[in-house]
């Protein structure tokens, strides 16, 4: 089986550009990723500059290449991946990506069990389809993962794996273990029968060594403590945790010595400083002591924020997690932005 990396997050954290980073960084020395949207936005096909995805599996990318030794270690002899083994530079892999709609999943559900075929489209006009997957929401959240396990146990002819890894941008942290744990939410709707039988399936693949929830999150409180209580709530469901993602982070400007005095206000050798540079005497209500207040009150400002970052990192690190960080991109994220997360995030080792 290849491996399924779940990837989720508080809103606003940017879980969606970090599994296409992830999925990316997967996709080298010849190996085959499949990248997996379930909550209908499209997110991935605006990261990846392409047309809308339609409910089909389509190439989107072609992964980075690398040089030497890669840290995620080589391709799974069983999976079918091309690498050099001699070390020097190695060719990418392929990213593809699928945009999973539960009804169309349903529609395949019912032909794989039921051989509906032509009545199956018939009842989706009559909107069936959509009445069944509105009040039955976790029989949704079987037929959105059970798609994505399919993926992740999917074998070619030669029985080798189609995919070696397989990356889902989930639904948000608040709700990633009810959708995950799709095996407690089916328990009212069935306890026999092909449903049973597939949110059993889609379980073991869940719940196995192969799958891992990674979390992304800011330096901020609310992002931190939502990524505390996921983590707590996915542990109590048994299912199993990867890595927290920092995402976004960006370099404190001033060294410990600057940051405490700006935190303090201190003024002195301010103004011999700016007047060093040429930005008028230091001399009282000169140019250079005019400057003072309005560096040392931003000075102030991101001494702030750095404290609370270190605060919020340490709370983090007490998970007891590997932890990831990625960068701010003041430009903000384009494709040439993508590739640069996800050769960060090959440097930082297996995830």
């Amino acid at each position: 089986m290849s491996r399924l990396h779940v990837v989720s997050g508080k809103g606003g954290t940017g879980k969606t550009t970090v599994a296409a980073a992830l999925a990316l960084a997967l996709a080298t020395e010849g190996r085959r990723t499949l990248l997996v949207e379930v909550e209908g936005r499209q997110g991935i096909a605006q990261l990846f500059e392409t047309e809308a995805l339609p409910y089909e599996e389509r190439k989107i990318a072609v992964g980075p290449a690398s040089d030497g030794a890669s840290p995620w270690g080589a391709p799974r002899a069983e999976s079918g991946g091309e690498s050099s083994r001699g070390g020097g530079r190695r060719s990418g892999g392929e990213v593809h990506a699928l945009a999973i709609d539960a009804e169309r999943a349903l529609l395949d559900y019912l032909q794989m069990f039921y051989k509906l075929g032509s009545a199956g489209r018939a009842l989706k006009k009559l909107g069936a389809i959509d009445f069944a997957t509105t009040i039955a929401p976790g029989l949704r959240d079987v037929l959105l993962t059970g798609k994505a396990c399919e993926a992740v146990r999917r074998k070619d002819k030669s029985g080798k794996f189609v995919y070696d890894a397989v990356v889902m941008d989930a639904p948000p942290t608040g709700r990633i273990t009810r959708f995950l744990n799709v095996n407690d939410e089916v328990a009212g709707l069935a306890k026999i029968g092909p449903i049973h039988n597939q949110a059993q399936a889609v379980m073991r693949v869940l719940k196995s060594p192969e799958t891992a929830v990674h979390l992304v999150t800011l330096l901020e409180e609310m992002p931190v403590q939502e990524t505390a209580d996921g983590v707590a709530e996915l542990r109590a469901a048994g299912i199993p945790v990867g890595g927290i993602v920092i995402n976004m982070t960006r370099p404190a400007l001033l060294d410990n010595g600057a940051l405490d005095s700006a935190a303090r206000g201190a003024r002195t050798g301010v103004a011999k400083a700016l007047s060093e540079v040429g930005l008028g005497g230091a001399r009282r209500g000169g140019l250079a002591d005019r400057l003072i207040d309005p560096l040392l009150e931003q000075a102030r400002e991101h001494a702030e924020r750095v404290e609370l970052e270190r605060a919020e990192h340490a709370e983090l690190t007490a998970i007891g997690l590997p932890t990831y960080e990625l960068e701010l991109l003041p430009e903000g994220v384009d494709l040439a932005g993508l590739y640069h997360l996800a050769r960060d995030l090959r440097k930082q080792g297996p995830i």
